[in-house]
């Protein structure tokens, strides 16, 4: 093949996230609610019962299946499923950016609004529901810490084929953990890195809502 068949064969060609084939792709959706004049952002507590970080304060979402039309759809079908709000009462106002983890996952996040007038929650998955409002998450500052995410090679790793053999230099990453504190509610983790993601966003926007 000569460089103009080259040329041609990637001409059309879309690049994306490299191997990401292989990593399992989540939605979340966080949901906005209008409480009188104010708007706030409603929080699930996972079921006692879950195999996954029972207790956990989180925003509705969930693996995005094969037959989703789209991340986006997978966000309100997740939100109807676990709150149990009819799919015409949840809408998708923007899309953040997506989350490529060190744990082979990406995660597509939502902003959306919903209407709680019809709400039976899924009590397999949800213990209970809360809401904060936006403008206390706008003048709230959370705690800062970072975890230390370091290489561990398998024991049959081939060192002798690599510079260094055991003494390589593997870099080590450090992960930053957000806390927010609401009354007696912990926000931490992906919903809390999520959650500030957002709330930047909003501090510099010229029409920011904590003014």
């Amino acid at each position: 093949m000569d460089i103009n068949g080259l040329r041609t064969f990637f001409e059309h060609r879309t690049p994306d996230i490299l191997g990401s084939e292989n990593f399992a792709k989540f939605s979340l959706l966080l949901p906005l609610i209008q409480k009188g004049d104010e708007l706030h952002l409603l929080f699930e507590v996972r079921s006692l019962f879950m195999r996954s970080q029972p207790g956990e304060v989180c925003f509705p979402g969930g693996k995005i299946d094969p037959g989703d039309k789209g991340p986006d759809y997978a966000a309100i079908r997740e939100t109807h499923e676990e709150l149990g709000i009819p799919m015409d009462h949840i809408s998708v106002l923007f899309p953040l950016d997506f989350i490529l983890s060190p744990f082979g996952t990406i995660i597509y996040s939502y902003v959306g609004l919903i209407d709680l007038k019809e709400m039976k929650l899924n009590e397999a998955e949800v213990e209970e529901v809360f809401t904060v409002p936006l403008s206390f998450l706008l003048k709230t500052e959370p705690t800062l810490h970072h975890i230390q995410l370091r290489p561990e090679p398998e024991e049959d790793f081939p060192y002798h084929l690599i510079a260094h053999g055991k003494d390589y230099n593997w870099q080590i990453r450090s992960m930053e953990e957000y806390f927010y504190f609401y009354e007696n509610r912990i926000i931490w983790g992906l919903t809390a890195r999520v959650l500030k993601h957002f709330l930047d966003i909003i501090r510099v926007s010229p029409d920011r809502l904590d003014k």
